[in-house]
Formats: structure tokens, sequence, C-alpha cells
């Protein structure tokens, strides 16, 4: 299966729409922080856990390695989740990236491949078996603090 299918689901021809600011996936590569990525069941009964730094499949998609646990129980009923990023220091700066999930894939040998590209020297520490690759479509991108709008 292509990165396309796994991320879509089905063919999309691989367009993507042309990104006018600074690449939010620069951004990421060169920005140490610290990330929480939050979801809700159907319900509405929050949640938030510490993830690290998404991996950016293009700048419109993101995945994120993911334990079955209840940030991912929360998605398979609402797919709708926020990223909150704040940048390493004493300031408020970052981001929040309003996500919906497209795609999750249980995928060992896919998780242990993101994990060496992203972390090289911790690809061992994590097992690498029971976890998903969950695929989100960035919907929105704001600052840590204040609208942005």
């Amino acid at each position: 299966m292509s990165l396309d299918e796994q991320v879509n689901g089905r063919k999309t021809m691989g367009l993507r729409k042309e990104v006018e600011s600074v690449k939010v996936s620069e951004y990421f590569e060169k920005t140490a922080g610290m990330g929480v990525l939050a979801t809700a069941d159907v319900t509405g009964l929050v949640d938030a856990a510490i993830y690290a730094h998404p991996h950016f499949i293009d700048e419109e998609t993101v995945a994120f390695i993911m334990a079955e646990r209840l940030t991912h129980q929360n998605l398979e009923s609402n797919p709708n989740a926020v990223y909150l990023f704040k940048e390493a220091g004493e300031h408020y700066q970052g981001k929040r990236l309003y996500l919906k999930k497209i795609n999750d894939v249980k995928d060992a040998a896919l998780v242990k491949e993101l994990r060496r590209k992203q972390h090289p020297d911790k690809s061992r520490i994590h097992p690498d078996e029971n976890k998903h690759v969950v695929y989100f479509r960035i919907e929105r991108e704001r600052p840590l603090v204040g609208d942005g709008d």
C-alpha cells in the first residue's frame, strides 16, 4: 500500500494545496518544546496526553505513533483532536494544531521506521507492537496564545 493510500485510505492523485506562510513542518523540525494531544470521546469527556512532535507527511497531514490507550480509544468515536505545542523556555510561544483523524494503520514496521527518522537513538526503547500510526489532516493552525485570526 502506498503512503498516500495509507494516509487517506484511497488514492488521491497527490493533489495538495500550496502553503503561503512558513512551513509548519520546518517549524517543528527546528523548534524544541513539549506537546499535548487533547481528544474527547463521543460524549465530550476530554483527555490530554503528552506526545512527541508530529511526523509530517506533507504540510496538511501529520501522524502520531499511538498506543492502544485512552487517546486512541477516544479517536475511534470522535476523530477531532488538538495538538498544543509550547516552545522550550519561559515564554508562551508555540502552536495549536486542530486535527481531524483520516486514517489509522497498525503496522509495527511503519512505527519503527517513523521512530528511527525522528529519534534514531531512541528507536529501541519502546516496543513497536500494539502501536498505531494515526494520520490527521490539519484543519486549522493557531498560535499558542491568542486567536491568530
